[in-house]
């Protein structure tokens, strides 16, 4: 997958190339190209903001500038995303999807945002992290790239790793424990230093369901009506969660 950033701060980004994402690049499994939306400014100073038509406070960033950037990658017919607080609140579903295709393009707003007729000429889908302000569009950009490349095949050591973790098997993910087995007066589960696979993973669906039911109960009552097919021993912890 390639995916290109249009932002006034590409330092930013040195975070998503490393670590694993910067060896998912190394492998070819994806291509990042961060732009700087000056360098497409026609102003001596570089200037990519104005005040906005009909007053308000702030500044929006200027239409041509963008267009420039965008012209400069043909992202005309292509995904273009604008990270924005009144977009579409991103999800599960919504990342997989993304995940699918082979090029995305992701505006990074700042100030009061961007002129709308960026929005509406590239036919940008608006994406939201949640219902909070952040001071620009960057770490929301990070959030959309690490959730999405995450669920490209080989990105992740284990393949089958990024559908067992947590949110993605429809529950949030069990506590975890490594060595030592005690550590200041508190212990690892005997259950998981058993040996017994059968009861272990009957261990970790329980604790799933405890928390879920607890944080999320919103996710709690979608697993208990969506998931139909439990086995007898599933069934009877799925009963006794709900008790």
């Amino acid at each position: 997958m390639k995916i290109n950033v249009l932002t006034l701060f590409p330092e930013m980004f040195s975070a998503v190339t490393g670590s694993i994402l910067g060896k998912a690049a190394e492998k070819g499994l994806l291509e990042f190209n961060f732009i700087n939306i000056r360098d497409f400014s026609n102003d001596k100073h570089k200037k990519a903001d104005d005040y906005p038509f009909g007053g308000g406070p702030g500044m929006v960033m200027l239409a041509d500038p963008i267009f420039g950037a965008l012209n400069s990658i043909d992202a005309k017919g292509k995904k273009c995303i604008y990270m924005s607080p009144r977009g579409r609140v991103l999800n599960q579903d919504m990342i997989q999807s993304l995940s699918e295709e082979g090029e995305l393009t992701i505006l990074c707003g700042h100030y009061e945002g961007v002129d709308q007729r960026v929005l509406d000429y590239w036919e940008m889908e608006e994406i939201s992290i949640g219902d909070y302000v952040l001071t620009g569009g960057e770490l929301a950009a990070m959030v959309l790239i690490d959730s999405v490349a995450r669920m490209i095949p080989g990105v992740l050591a284990g393949e089958e790793s990024a559908m067992e973790e947590s949110i993605y098997s429809g529950l949030l993910e069990y506590p975890q424990y490594t060595k030592p087995r005690s550590y200041e007066g508190m212990d690892v589960p005997e259950v998981l230093v058993s040996g017994n696979h059968k009861l272990i993973r009957l261990w970790k669906l329980e604790q799933s369901l405890e928390l879920t039911k607890k944080n999320r109960p919103d996710l709690f009552d979608a697993f208990v009506k969506n998931h139909g097919d439990f086995t007898k021993d599933e069934q009877k912890v799925l009963e006794k969660v709900l008790k």
